[in-house]
């Protein structure tokens, strides 16, 4: 997607803000031949409309007081034709500038979504996935009153509205003037009322992603909500969030509403007087029947257009506030989006090292200090300690989700923030301890990684991670449904299937995030064995509460508060007698 304003940065106090110029240069111009094509269509259309009124004038006129028949089939027929051709033109504008306008919907959604993927964790771990999904699917929608019914709408009314008021002045110029100052008047009114409106459709778009993106946890998490008989609870938050949503909406509709009220009114005026001044004209012979009828039936085509461009006018308004939220995601820095990530990494052998590595998330508040060790290439590192005393953050900066705020983090020597992340992460596997799975089968599943895996290697991954232990029991086997998040499986059954998944990648690097924590001892005992063939050659960083896990791990690392305060083999930790003696002695007991 071409950027709206290719020069600027969104931050979070400047905020994009598109315009229709802009629109139009990133929109409108690249598809100029079909906007061209549709804007004949347009004047095709709106000319064969004025055909009806100018032949009512004839037949009032020149027909009907003649008794001439044979001008009043030529009429008919010429009154049919221009109705067809009216038509015809319409299904081609529908045909030729809405189907494209669905089609760049369709290939924004596509832009948008593969820039938000692009976007580092740091942004999804504050932001809702439900806000997101509004975002890319909603935001977008408005342009389709940029090149479809919008643009015809707008195009069209302008023109008929100049053609309209030109015969007027000729029928009558000060009908016409008569005419012009209202809706001048409501000109003005409907500006002051789009103004309003902008900021109150773009806040709308925000109200309705934060809407959307609980209503979407909720339902995720609808087993936690009746667990704990919150229904009422979380009906009175999403109840809260439509009222916000409510009072936006009413708001827009005030204006929207003064617009109406102001068109009805002035229109009115205008007709009233148009009456008068009319009907005086017909008395004193300046005015015939038909022309009265002409000069009403034109100004009907003049008047509607211009009070239609009213609604057209919130149509761009709201497309334009909907551009300019997905405009501020399209300005965000990608996470490759960086000049300093220069170096591919063509062959990965695995050594990780952290070289002086500082980190935090809220400034002031630093989650590692001067973390320091070496994890050789094919090794086994396994991080233990306190719940937040660190171990997921060097986790996630080994995963090159994370970036330090002070010292390095090398692979085979390179500093990973120089690194081409796509080169690192092919080279990458990791098993988390609440493992996401896809809904739809186990196969789809396991080839995530690798959709083009053969058969062969699929099955080594299903019988290396012990998944065949139990899909041999499912009448489909591999093809089995697992729902959303994998629900229709257990933990110990989703975890194997991530090991396998884990496993079909082939990886280098292998980050496993407490990943038997799910599992019974049975299970554990099989994902053990299956850990063990999965780790074999390949650099490793292991997370585990379950300090039996790791009794054959090269290092632990003993990280509280941020700190390395223990580091050595399991044997050299327990003859310390130190915090990792502590951690393993208290597991054994219990």
């Amino acid at each position: 997607m071409q950027h709206f304003n290719k020069t600027s940065k969104t931050t979070n106090t400047q905020k994009p803000k598109v315009t229709m110029k802009q629109a139009f240069i990133t929109i409108i111009w690249p598809r100029r031949n079909l906007v061209f094509i549709g804007l004949i269509l347009i004047v095709i259309r709106s000319l064969s409309g004025l055909v009806l009124p100018w032949q009512s004038k004839v037949l009032l006129d020149e027909v009907v007081p003649n008794k001439n028949y044979s001008e009043l089939y030529t009429l008919i027929i010429l009154v049919i034709s221009a109705i067809f051709i009216q038509a015809l033109s319409s299904f081609l504008l529908t045909r030729i500038l809405s189907v494209q306008a669905q089609y760049l919907i369709s290939e924004l959604r596509l832009k948008v979504q593969k820039k938000v993927l692009s976007l580092p964790i740091s942004f999804f771990d504050n932001t809702k996935s439900g806000a997101l999904v509004s975002r890319i699917m909603t935001d977008v929608e408005g342009v389709r009153n940029l090149i479809g019914t919008g643009l015809v709408q707008l195009v069209g009314g302008s023109f008929t509205a100049v053609v309209s008021l030109i015969i007027l002045i000729k029928l009558n110029a000060w009908m016409t003037l008569f005419v012009f100052v209202p809706l001048s008047i409501f000109g003005y009114i409907a500006l002051r009322a789009f103004k309003y409106i902008r900021p109150i459709f773009r806040a709308r778009g925000k109200i309705n992603a934060e809407v959307t993106g609980r209503l979407t946890e909720t339902l995720a998490g609808v087993r936690v909500v009746k667990a704990f008989n919150a229904e009422a609870q979380e009906s009175v938050v999403f109840e809260k969030g439509v009222d916000k949503l409510y009072q936006n909406v009413k708001k827009s509709l005030t204006a929207t509403a003064l617009m109406t009220s102001s068109s009805v009114f002035l229109i009115g005026v205008a007709t009233t007087g148009i009456m008068g001044i009319g009907g005086y004209y017909m008395m004193i012979g300046d005015m015939t029947t038909g022309d009265f009828l002409f000069f009403t039936l034109v100004l009907g085509f003049m008047i509607a257009p211009i009070v239609q461009m009213s609604n057209i006018g919130s149509q761009l308004t709201e497309a334009l506030a909907g551009l300019d939220r997905t405009e501020e995601l399209m300005n965000m820095a990608a996470e490759a989006d960086n000049e300093h990530r220069t170096i591919p990494l063509n062959r990965v052998k695995g050594a990780i090292a952290f070289n002086d590595v500082s980190f935090f998330y809220d400034k002031g508040k630093t989650v590692l200090h001067n973390i320091n060790f070496n994890a050789p290439a094919g090794s086994v590192t396994a991080l233990v300690g306190s719940s937040g005393s660190g171990k997921s953050t060097i986790a996630g900066l080994s995963a090159s989700f994370l970036t330090p705020k002070s010292g390095t983090v090398t692979i085979d020597g390179f500093d990973l923030s120089k690194v081409k992340l796509d080169t690192y992460r092919q080279h990458l596997g990791v098993v988390l301890q609440d493992e996401f799975l896809f809904e739809g089968t186990i196969r789809e599943n396991i080839k995530f990684p690798r959709p083009d895996a053969t058969e062969a290697g699929l099955l080594h991954a299903v019988k290396a991670a012990y998944v065949n232990e139990f899909t041999d029991r499912f009448d489909k086997g591999l093809d089995t449904l697992i729902g959303e998040r994998g629900v229709k499986l257990s933990g110990g059954q989703r975890q194997r299937l991530a090991i396998a998944r884990a496993i079909l990648a082939n990886p280098n690097i292998i980050i496993l995030d407490e990943a038997t924590s799910s599992l019974d001892t049975e299970s554990e005992a099989l994902i053990q064995k299956s850990l063990s063939e999965l780790m074999k050659n390949r650099t490793t960083i292991v997370i585990a509460h379950r300090l039996s896990t790791i009794r054959k791990a090269d290092q632990i690392l003993v990280v509280e508060a941020g700190h390395i305060v223990e580091r050595g083999t399991h044997d050299q930790l327990i003859a310390k007698q130190g915090r990792y003696y502590e951690l393993y002695t208290y597991q054994a007991k219990i």
